[in-house]
């Protein structure tokens, strides 16, 4: 390979990491190309994009980009893969769905909005991180409850009221 050609793909996997906020390197090596295509399909079912790079020229890109990645340069050994997607936790949730019948793709690492997860025990966690519009929604939700609560409360009194006011009036008449 040519170092113009090395130069378009570091400047596309710089592009990727720059664009990305949620990155994971995995290692797919000893999988058959039934088993790539296979896993190929789950990610796109998912919306995960991967991308297969030698592991210098990832190298070149993570330090090249604006974010750090601290640790997760050092996982870069044997076959890499990149997945990224928009969904923090969809290429973990892949990954866990396709594993189901094999024991790869392995996870090395992952970058999640700054913070890094390191070594394949982390999928399980990766896979049930909340993203930040979830949270977002469940502290809402919990704010609003106490409202309801109020506002339930204070119609059923007035319908209490009412119904006592309609009582004694029919007394009376």
């Amino acid at each position: 390979m040519k170092k113009t050609e090395k130069n378009v793909i570091v400047a596309e996997l710089q592009e990727i990491f720059d664009n990305n906020s949620f990155v994971y390197i995995t290692d797919a090596s000893g999988m058959t190309a039934a088993d790539t295509n296979k896993l190929r399909r789950e990610l796109f079912k998912n919306g995960v994009t991967m991308r297969v790079a030698k592991n210098t020229l990832i190298k070149l890109a993570m330090k090249n980009s604006s974010k750090d990645f601290g640790e997760l340069v050092d996982t870069l050994k044997g076959s890499s893969a990149i997945m990224v997607s928009e969904n923090l936790k969809a290429p973990a949730v892949a990954i866990k769905s396709f594993r189901g019948s094999a024991e790869s793709p392995k996870l090395k690492g992952a970058f999640i909005d700054s913070a890094l997860f390191i070594g394949d025990n982390q999928l399980g966690a990766l896979s049930t991180l909340q993203s930040k519009e979830d949270l977002i929604a469940e502290v809402v939700a919990l704010l609003q409850s106490p409202i309801k609560n109020v506002l339930s409360a204070v119609q059923s009194s007035s319908q209490n009221i009412t119904g006592i006011l309609q009582t004694l009036s029919n007394k009376e008449n």
